[in-house]
């Protein structure tokens, strides 16, 4: 099995992430948006999973490589790979799914408890019930249609 990664800056890697994937027995790939655009061939992934950063969804004029990044995404969930956001990378997910991303009512900076939520028993991704991990972000979704939550915060 092959799981590929977007990275957008240098300092939010997979972290744990890397840990559970290769437990998983995944090869691990990746595109490093702050170097190179490059994506891979699309019928070489089974599973896509897109990291965090500091930019918004909504810096398209500034990052240009962020629509091509929505379109594999939304690309990679039309072929039925399973795609998983972390922090930016859902709201990615959510944009490229026509659903609307907008300020965050509180700001989330710091190690904050995020709680995995189990009844989402049939998803391919599942959270420890609580888990403490560094949060930074200002906006939030709406939940496109068919998309599943696997974990909410207290301010999220």
């Amino acid at each position: 099995m092959r799981a590929h990664y977007f990275q957008h800056v240098p300092f939010e890697g997979l972290g744990s992430i890397a840990l559970w994937l290769a437990a998983a027995g995944f090869e691990i790939t990746s595109t490093r948006f702050f170097a190179s655009a490059e994506l891979p061939d699309l019928n070489m992934i089974d599973l896509l999973v897109v990291m965090g950063g500091p930019m918004s969804v909504n810096d398209e004029a500034e990052l240009p490589w962020l629509v091509l990044e929505k379109r594999f995404i939304r690309e990679a969930i039309e072929a039925g790979k399973p795609v998983l956001g972390i922090c930016l990378g859902a709201q990615l997910i959510a944009s490229a799914l026509g659903a609307r991303i907008y300020p965050n009512p509180v700001k989330e900076i710091g190690w904050l408890p995020i709680q995995g939520i189990s009844a989402n028993d049939s998803a391919v991704f599942r959270f420890p019930e609580t888990e403490k991990v560094f949060h930074w972000h200002g906006e939030t979704f709406d939940l496109p249609a068919g998309a599943i939550r696997l974990a909410k915060s207290e301010g999220c």
